[in-house]
């Protein structure tokens, strides 16, 4: 396989709350990276390996451990790939914190300085119930305080993001491609 006709590395998030699509994203966008010639891999949503309880139930340890599993994949992939493609970023990952235990003042500084590492973020939104799959809460009011405090901390840090219209659902693969080719990562053929 050939590398891209890039100098670069990239690394990609589609941040929000859980059940929103995220997890298809990616592995679309992987897909078309792939083609495009970059040795791409996905960073699985980490909360599903979690040993301590998620969701609702979920604690301070918990959370941290999310968090910094979150960060270790994200190096892990980038050490042996030369695009990345999360499903889920440590901003929404401290999200979920802030919700079950408050804002945790030693942590932001590291969540703003990490937050830098990401090309291009993706917001999706909530698009009505969500599909219960065995892990994931799909409480309708959790699911979407969740995506409130997404919102409140991409808003307070300045975070660069690119927004997926919850009305356009059909065509967000198609917005991500242009993204990227808009800004030089994706060829238009791609």
């Amino acid at each position: 396989m050939s590398s891209p006709p890039f100098a670069r590395r990239l690394k990609v998030a589609f941040i929000g709350t859980h059940g929103v699509g995220k997890t298809t994203l990616c592995y679309d966008l992987a897909a078309t990276l792939k083609r495009a010639g970059w040795n791409a891999d996905v960073v699985k949503e980490v909360a599903r390996q979690s040993p301590l309880p998620i969701n609702r139930q979920t604690s301070l340890d918990a959370q941290t451990w999310i968090l910094m599993t979150q960060v270790a994949e994200e190096i892990r992939s980038a050490s042996r790939h030369d695009a990345v493609v999360c499903d889920r970023s440590v901003l929404d990952n401290y999200a979920y914190m802030v919700l079950a235990c408050g804002r945790q003042a030693a942590l932001e500084p590291f969540l703003e300085s990490w937050m830098g590492t990401y090309d291009v973020l993706f917001k999706v939104p909530p698009a009505g119930a969500v599909t219960p799959d065995g892990v994931r809460d799909t409480d309708l009011a959790f699911v979407n305080a969740v995506d409130r405090t997404v919102d409140t901390l991409l808003v307070e840090k300045n975070v660069v993001h690119e927004r997926l219209p919850a009305s356009a659902r059909d065509g967000w693969r198609d917005i991500v491609q242009d993204v990227l080719t808009r800004r030089g990562l994706l060829s238009a053929a791609s």
